[in-house]
């Protein structure tokens, strides 16, 4: 119940705060926490490094074959997978698409419902302004001892979030597992596992940066239209190229078609 009291914001800011942090919980000891962070390890290492966790051993146990289901039906070598991940504020689900590296097209693997949300359409600027953030970042950690059972970090605030010059812009942005957030992306402990999972194959299959684009809404020519008005208009004009070029080709845009504006 204080979870849920918290995520609705009807508790002091202070430990609102302490909820968002709860998700980066430390691991037990100095050697776990360098295992947790994206390191340079790749391949086999970066597996048994993983599975020294009791929760990654767990979910390998229950998820594993569903993962290992959902690659064979679409012709993917775990061996070479390389994934992104897309959430659509409004369709309210982190979709995994996939292919092989180097081969073609992403194509969609599956979508996780977000179990909880927070905030409005908009990018994140403040710590404490209940936010998911919006735009172009990748995993940059891999939490096997969250307090959300399993997650994965996101690079928020970003350069382009950095280059706005907000004093506190806040961060510790996760896809985690149970279905509390006032901020990050909750998908339930199931869905984690799977995600988790694909992570961590697509890491040691040698991935090293795994996209995860974010949008208010299908950034189309209507959908903008009906939007002409907010405060975020020029902001969301600066992420339509990058979403575009995904839509219409499954492929990841270039770095320069991934420019932010700063409203």
């Amino acid at each position: 119940m204080l979870r849920r009291l918290l995520c609705s914001g009807l508790l002091l800011l202070p430990l609102c705060q302490l909820l968002v942090q709860s998700c980066t919980a430390a691991p037990a000891s100095a050697s776990d926490a360098a295992t947790a962070a994206l390191g340079d390890t790749t391949g086999a290492a970066f597996w048994q490094q993983q599975l020294r966790f009791p929760r990654v051993r767990a979910a390998k146990a229950t998820a594993g074959p569903k993962v290992a289901s959902l690659l064979r039906t679409h012709a993917l070598d775990p061996n070479h997978l390389e994934i992104m991940l897309r959430l659509i504020k409004t369709n309210m689900e982190v979709e995994v698409w996939a292919r092989n590296q180097g081969a073609g097209p992403f194509e969609l693997l599956h979508a996780y419902p977000l179990a909880a949300t927070s905030g409005t359409l908009g990018p994140k600027r403040q710590a404490g302004d209940y936010q998911v953030p919006e735009g172009f970042y990748e995993i940059d950690r891999f939490n096997p001892n969250s307090n959300f059972h399993l997650s994965l970090g996101l690079n928020y605030p970003n350069a382009a979030d950095r280059a706005l010059g907000e004093p506190n812009p806040g961060g510790d942005i996760f896809i985690h597992g149970g279905a509390v957030t006032i901020g990050c992306m909750p998908i339930t402990d199931a869905g984690i596992e799977e995600v988790y999972l694909l992570a961590v194959a697509a890491r040691a299959a040698g991935q090293a940066v795994i996209p995860v684009h974010i949008f208010p809404f299908p950034l189309t020519e209507e959908m903008l239209a009906k939007r002409v008005d907010s405060p975020h208009y020029d902001f969301w004009k600066g992420l339509v190229a990058g979403y575009s070029y995904f839509e219409e080709k499954h492929q990841l845009p270039e770095p320069a078609q991934l420019a932010q504006t700063g409203q």
